[in-house]
């Protein structure tokens, strides 16, 4: 006989998959309607139109993303070589470096808020420590004592 603990888990699982895909089905039916709803608009404009002509555009990550768990490690490794406390910012433009990223701007701004939802779930798990810096920053380093 089947162990009861495994039939309950597997039927939650199940049911959880079947939910997700009728929530991806419905998702998807909308999707289409949105869709041919646009091709009726185009063709109100211009009735010669070729809609098959449109390709569909793929989606593609960034090459700013990383994988899961990546940028803490380069976030962990620069706090660990660093001889001070360092601000999120200061990280970010390090991780920028590290990973060999083109710097603009708008690539620091999104690191520097990457970098610190990381740091503060860190914090959270105290491995990281946070302090008031001068003006409106913080600084952070690793927690040297961290209790358990």
């Amino acid at each position: 006989m089947a162990e009861s603990h495994v039939i309950t888990a597997l039927s939650r699982k199940r049911a959880e998959l079947s939910g997700d895909i009728e929530r991806l089905q419905r998702e998807l039916s909308d999707k289409v309607s949105a869709l041919e709803k646009l091709d009726a608009t185009l063709l109100l404009f211009d009735p010669e139109y070729e809609i098959a002509s449109i390709r569909p555009k793929a989606f593609r990550p960034p090459d700013d993303w990383s994988k899961r768990g990546e940028m803490t490690r380069i976030i962990l490794g620069i706090m660990r070589k660093a001889s001070e406390p360092l601000t999120s910012s200061d990280i970010a433009a390090q991780l920028i470096v590290e990973r060999a990223l083109e710097r603009t701007d708008k690539l620091q701004r999104l690191m520097t808020k990457r970098v610190g939802v990381a740091l503060r779930g860190l914090r959270d798990r105290n491995i990281a420590v946070s302090q008031p810096g001068p003006g409106m920053s913080v600084l952070w380093s690793l927690n040297l004592s961290p209790s358990p």
